[in-house]
């Protein structure tokens, strides 16, 4: 059949951060007919650990949309069979989701991607366009199958990546894209006007999982890579260095010499400016947490923190 408009076809959204709820809001305004949203389970947020719905869940219940949350997605998927489908749409889900799923509406699984594939297929394409120094990304519009991130692409839109580019940021970006991807394509999706174009297995690329050991910065890196992976985990998790034994995430940085004049790590300016020594330059840091403290930009910090000059970062 042909969908003459954005109310027939009956939608299952998948997905559960920020950026996911950005596009559900979108496609609920843009008069899509969202009839359920899956999404990951409700996590303690904050020192004070309360119970916080999922962003994407957040949306759905402001629009009266019924909510599941599955803990695993491939042993507890049978509410699907009830709610009958024609298309699922996800983005940034976070969980592997099993053949049955892909198999059970009747035009297939969409999804969207934030790269341009077949670059920086996996879990963190964003965070890993930034710490790879990339001058442009983006969102594809791809069909879900098996293989991870492997599917036709249908769509494709660009983003350009700043020189001062955060996590944050580019999230913002790339919800952005998103939005008008899927509000452009899905029609002509679901109504077979969209064949798509099978990947290029020669240019794959992978974007490997942020896991907590990465957010540790390497002072291996150069100074240049050093700021991009900083800015690439900014502001969410927070890459650190470790201060007398306590972690100092830097969410802003940059280079401000190529000179190398002390060891790697040590502070070299702790007066008006908070300088350390990187591997091939020095590096100001200009928006910082030290555990247990608030967020503040690097001059305040100086204010309440004196005699660093000298003390080592690692």
């Amino acid at each position: 059949m042909n969908f003459e408009n954005k109310s027939e076809p009956r939608i299952v959204y998948m997905g559960t951060p920020e950026l996911s709820a950005k596009v559900l809001e979108a496609m609920i305004e843009d008069g899509w007919n969202i009839v359920a949203l899956v999404t990951n389970e409700d996590k303690e947020v904050g020192r004070k650990r309360v119970l916080t719905p999922t962003p994407t869940k957040q949306v759905a219940l402001a629009h009266n949309i019924p909510v599941y949350q599955p803990h695993r997605i491939r042993l507890d998927h049978a509410f699907l069979d009830e709610i009958k489908p024609d298309v699922i749409v996800t983005f940034a889900y976070g969980q592997i989701v099993p053949d049955e799923v892909l198999n059970c509406p009747k035009y297939g699984c969409i999804n969207l991607h934030g790269s341009l594939l077949p670059k920086l297929r996996g879990a963190a394409p964003i965070q890993r366009s930034i710490m790879e120094g990339h001058k442009k990304t983006g969102v594809t519009l791809m069909q879900m199958v098996a293989a991870m991130d492997a599917g036709l692409m249908y769509d494709k839109e660009e983003v350009e990546i700043a020189p001062d580019e955060t996590y944050t940021s580019l999230q913002n970006k790339i919800s952005d894209a998103g939005k008008r991807l899927i509000l452009r394509d899905l029609l002509p999706y679901l109504n077979g006007a969209l064949p798509g174009v099978p990947q290029n297995e020669d240019e794959v690329t992978f974007a490997a999982k942020i896991k907590p050991e990465d957010e540790h910065i390497p002072l291996s890196l150069s100074a240049d890579e050093f700021v991009r992976y900083a800015h690439g985990l900014s502001e969410e998790p927070g890459g650190y260095l470790l201060l007398k034994g306590e972690k100092l995430k830097i969410y802003l940085c940059k280079k401000i010499s190529d000179e190398e004049k002390a060891p790697i790590g040590t502070i070299i300016e702790a007066n008006k400016h908070f300088v350390f020594q990187a591997k091939g330059g020095a590096i100001e840091i200009l928006s910082l947490q030290l555990q247990g403290k608030k967020k503040m930009d690097g001059r305040s910090f100086l204010n309440g923190a004196h005699g660093l000059e000298g003390e080592v970062l690692i």
